[in-house]
């Protein structure tokens, strides 16, 4: 009579698993629904769009490399060689007044060396972005546009960024460069107009 009683009780408790489990996946469902429902805009467009820096619109400030939630900023420069000028003469790359243009670090612009100079042919130069190294600072952007033809420009790495909700970022960039594109196409190029 005991092991008969052990198998009612079995059954009866499997029986109850399974009613409890199909309360609790129809609930959750429900539930899952409600809040999908009323899921915040900023939290949906967060899901479908990347942060990114508009180059037009970049004054490469400095505020790039200091307010990122990453330790090493998630926006790197980057160059653009449909436009540079190979310019023996980079002033993306060299002081101001350079001693001497060679690559000595006396005469780099970039604090992190991050700016790689190799000689193509008489007089022309490449200037490649060494990503590990660089801080995202603007250095060369601000050197480029001020004197060069602004081939040189900051991007967020989107293989780096967190895509935060509110980027701190684009909360203290002063001429709100950044925007929201889609994730498809998260990376935009100067003089191109941005997808919305």
């Amino acid at each position: 009579m005991a092991n008969s009683q052990d198998k009612f009780d079995r059954r009866a408790f499997v029986a109850n698993v399974a009613r409890c489990a199909s309360v609790l996946g129809i609930g959750g469902t429900a539930a899952w629904a409600a809040l999908k429902d009323h899921t915040p805009e900023s939290l949906r467009e967060s899901n479908e769009t990347r942060w990114q820096i508009d180059p037009d619109k970049c004054t490469a400030c400095g505020n790039c490399e200091t307010h990122c939630v990453l330790d090493l900023s998630a926006v790197k420069a980057m160059q653009f060689f449909k436009m540079c000028g190979y310019c023996d003469l980079c002033t993306g790359y060299f002081e101001p007044d350079p001693i001497d243009l060679s690559s000595g670090a006396e005469n780099q612009l970039c604090p992190t060396g991050a700016i790689i100079r190799k000689f193509i042919e008489d007089p022309y130069y490449e200037y490649h972005i060494d990503e590990p190294l660089c801080i995202g600072c603007g250095k060369c952007v601000k050197g480029c546009n001020a004197f060069g033809n602004g081939s040189l420009y900051l991007q967020v790495r989107h293989d780096r960024c967190v895509n935060c909700n509110e980027c701190a970022i684009a909360a203290a960039c002063p001429s709100q460069a950044f925007i929201r594109l889609p994730a498809s196409k998260p990376y935009v190029l100067r003089n191109q107009e941005p997808e919305a």
